[in-house]
């Protein structure tokens, strides 16, 4: 018999407790862990990767901590703003902005009492323009939390607290001045934010539904449904976006109310901004439904409309979420366009659109410049801010980025 030696196998060293799995650098601790042969892998669902890819874009992050306090002041509009946005005092027609002073110098020295300072105005015998001079003995104190004009807070809620304004509520205080009818801007503008963001926000979501429900059915169908919804998109397009908003805003019957007229503009805007998310929408469920999953479904026999839903939809809701911040930006500027027309919102509703029709009064930019700064800065601030987050949303869900 031949005699075989056998060679002895070491047996696999036991994992002492004292030794860490290995785990990812940005994984440990914030994904969940699982157990496998003794040691803990962490896993991260795709949200988590894209927080954790967003968070690193700096003007992306800038912009979105921007967008919530606005969307905070959105809200809480009535409790911002110090004054009521009808509020009107003739003798403060165009008024400058006052300076806000921290510190109160008296007789004991130095002490903390914000205030700004009274101003009484001259008038020129030949021009009739007004010249405001600052009144170093009036002083009106400034609180927090103070009493003010009335509101309801969310229609419900009786209440007559603001965060900051006069603590004698018949003292003037025009922080960024007044308009050609002595109100005051800056209660303005915050007023103007809620109507201006809003219409944005709910025009974007009609288009989303749009864009989302024919761009998925042309995509995945084709044939002669995709030939169909393609024209109607070529149609809209090819018409001039100023004239059609101009046509279809004139058709809005003038004995609407307002709140009629707001969700009318949101219609018209949101049947004009569909057409470039469908095409988006159209383009990823041509590239997918030709994928493995999408045929292994089919086998199974699964509902289109559960494929389309279920399967189809979560692999880019992520991109459609960046293109819906980035169309938000265009539906504030169309609203403010249109207003700015005189085809829009019209007074006593406030936004910024209606703000900014003040550039058509001469009177207005001669004397009050600041009157279009305010809430031009704004527009343009918010914008900014909404483009920033969506770069910063798109480049996160793009799996090939780096």
């Amino acid at each position: 018999m031949t005699h075989v030696e056998s060679t002895p196998v070491a047996e696999p060293e036991p994992e002492r407790p004292d030794q860490p799995a290995e785990t990812a650098p940005e994984a440990a601790g914030s994904g969940s862990g699982r157990k496998r042969n003794g040691s803990t892998v962490y896993t991260a669902s795709q949200w988590r990767l894209m927080w954790w890819r967003f968070r690193k874009h700096k003007l992306a992050m800038a912009g979105a901590i921007f967008l919530m306090l606005v969307y905070l002041v959105v809200i809480f509009a009535e409790f911002f703003a110090p004054f009521h946005p009808s509020d009107h005092n003739g003798a403060y027609q165009h008024a400058p902005p006052q300076r806000v002073h921290l510190f109160e110098e008296t007789d004991d020295g130095t002490r903390f009492n914000p205030h700004v300072k009274g101003y009484h105005y001259e008038e020129d015998e030949e021009t009739w323009r007004r010249t405001y001079v600052t009144d170093e003995d009036q002083i009106y104190p400034i609180g927090f939390f103070v009493s003010g004009p009335e509101y309801k807070l969310f229609g419900l809620i009786t209440t007559d607290i603001h965060l900051f304004g006069p603590k004698d509520p018949e003292a003037p205080m025009y922080v960024l001045g007044a308009d050609r009818m002595g109100r005051d801007i800056l209660s303005r503008v915050i007023y103007g934010t809620r109507i201006s963001m809003s219409i944005g926000l709910v025009g974007v979501v009609l288009a989303l539904v749009l864009g989302v429900v024919l761009g998925g059915i042309s995509g995945y169908f084709g044939g002669w449904i995709d030939s169909a919804v393609q024209r109607v998109i070529e149609f809209v397009r090819s018409i001039p976006e100023i004239p059609l908003w101009m046509a279809l805003t004139a058709a809005l019957p003038r004995s609407w109310s307002q709140v009629q007229i707001y969700f009318g503009i949101t219609v018209i805007l949101s049947i004009i901004g569909w057409t470039t998310l469908a095409r988006v929408v159209r383009g990823r469920f041509f590239s997918l439904r030709e994928e493995d999953f999408v045929t292994a479904a089919v086998l199974d026999g699964v509902s289109k409309r559960r494929i389309i839903f279920r399967h189809m939809m979560p692999s880019f809701t992520s991109h459609i979420i960046a293109a819906v911040t980035l169309a938000i930006p265009a539906m504030i500027l169309a609203e403010t366009a249109l207003s700015f027309l005189g085809l829009g919102l019209q007074e006593p509703t406030v936004s910024w659109g209606v703000l900014l029709r003040e550039a058509q009064n001469i009177p207005s930019i001669a004397h009050t410049p600041w009157v279009l700064i305010v809430p031009g800065f704004a527009v343009i601030s918010t914008v900014l801010a909404l483009n920033f987050m969506g770069d910063g949303l798109r480049d996160a869900a793009d799996p090939y980025n780096r």
